[in-house]
């Protein structure tokens, strides 16, 4: 999701955000919000050395909207923005008032856009399922109009346990060490992950690209690395990024706010520098995980190394 921007013009999104960020020079910019411009201005806006953030001006919207070439550069622009106006942990109301402002002036609509206003008046379980059916869209493909995913994402229950399926996501162990196959059968081992098939296993449909996902992308299971798994995602797979992913775990592990009952919350898991960084790796990845022709079984033999290589993985960066 990188926008192609000079510099003036990467000075005017950067500077947009700042004004999100300090709700229009309301409150000051934390030091997670200083951090999250400066990785904003070099992994999003590609823009090479340091960003003076003392020097930023806050485009009016209107200005801004005629700095922006084109509609793709104005979405892009204010996912950006949305984003700042959930980094210091809050959903502040005069934060999203002057983010729709944004919207409003570069002509953009967009479900997340109505979550955060939603959730900016105290609508947060409204917000939640709507992140929830977007995020199942974005999986299956097809609309979601059940408040109650449980049952999809854990289908194996009872009855419905698939031992055949089980066993052959064990037999992944039989393969050499370093391919995508052993390598998604250790990761599940070392966490104690219930194989799909299995009585209490996620949704195959769902486990096997998140986790092949957390594989290739080096990303770890902490609610920090649920955070970036699911931002490379948003990156690497262009159905309902904001919405489906993005949002959804910044509410769940930096806002706290659960989602869906019994799935837990935290708060404070976002890292600035590198979320944008995932963000940008994701969509310099070539391959989609989540990609509905996606099979895992073509490339479990495949060394994890050569499928990184393979799908131009941008290595992470310190």
């Amino acid at each position: 999701m990188e926008i192609e921007a000079d510099s003036t013009t990467a000075h005017a999104i950067v500077g947009a955000m700042a004004a999100v960020a300090t709700a229009g020079g309301k409150v000051t910019l934390t030091e997670a919000d200083r951090v999250s411009l400066t990785a904003a201005h070099r992994y999003m806006l590609r823009q090479e050395g340091p960003l003076d953030i003392g020097a930023l001006s806050a485009p009016a919207p209107a200005d801004l909207a005629d700095r922006l070439d084109d509609a793709e550069q104005a979405d892009k622009a204010l996912k950006m923005l949305a984003v700042m106006a959930l980094v210091d942990g809050t959903v502040a109301p005069a934060k999203i008032a002057l983010l729709e402002s944004y919207a409003e002036a570069l002509g953009r609509k967009s479900d997340y856009l109505q979550e955060l206003a939603e959730a900016a008046q105290g609508h947060l379980r409204w917000a939640g399922m709507d992140m929830v059916r977007h995020n199942m869209l974005s999986i299956t493909g097809q609309p979601w109009a059940d408040d109650d995913v449980m049952p999809w994402l854990l289908p194996y229950q009872g009855a419905n346990a698939d031992e055949a399926l089980a066993d052959r996501y064990r037999g992944l162990a039989a393969l050499p060490a370093g391919t995508l196959g052993h390598s998604f059968w250790q990761w599940y081992d070392k966490h104690g992950f219930a194989f799909p098939g299995e009585a209490d296993a996620l949704n195959e449909a769902f486990a096997v690209p998140h986790d092949s996902t957390h594989l290739i992308s080096g990303y770890s299971t902490s609610y920090r690395g649920e955070i970036l798994v699911s931002t490379f995602t948003a990156g690497m797979h262009p159905e309902e990024p904001m919405a489906g992913h993005i949002l959804p775990v910044i509410f769940s592990w930096h806002l706290g706010v659960e989602l869906i009952e019994h799935a837990g919350a935290h708060k404070g898991a976002l890292d600035p520098e590198a979320f944008w960084q995932a963000w940008r790796r994701g969509q310099d990845t070539a391959g989609d995980l989540f990609a509905r022709d996606w099979d895992f079984w073509s490339v479990a033999e495949v060394p994890l190394a050569e499928l990184q290589e393979r799908y131009g993985v941008p290595p992470l960066v310190s």
